[in-house]
């Protein structure tokens, strides 16, 4: 009968170990991705000068902006 509890005890604490290691992981990448777009101003206006478009200011602004508000909003 003992057996079977300690069994029992390491398989629940195993998924409790592995549901916390997922939540703790998906929240420091979270940050980091907050802290370091993956993304900045000069990629974006390299980006639309490839794609054959004269990138104006306005334009770049608009388009980070909405960028943010998309990862803001998750």
């Amino acid at each position: 009968m003992s057996t079977i509890l300690w069994i029992i005890f390491i398989v629940v604490a195993l998924l409790a170990g592995v549901a916390l290691g997922f939540f703790i992981a998906r929240k420091y990448m979270m940050n980091y991705l907050k802290k370091n777009p993956p993304i900045n101003e000069q990629m974006l206006r390299t980006l639309m000068m490839q794609m054959g478009q004269k990138p104006s200011q306005k334009k770049i602004k608009q388009m980070m902006r909405s960028m943010n508000n998309q990862t803001d909003n998750k």
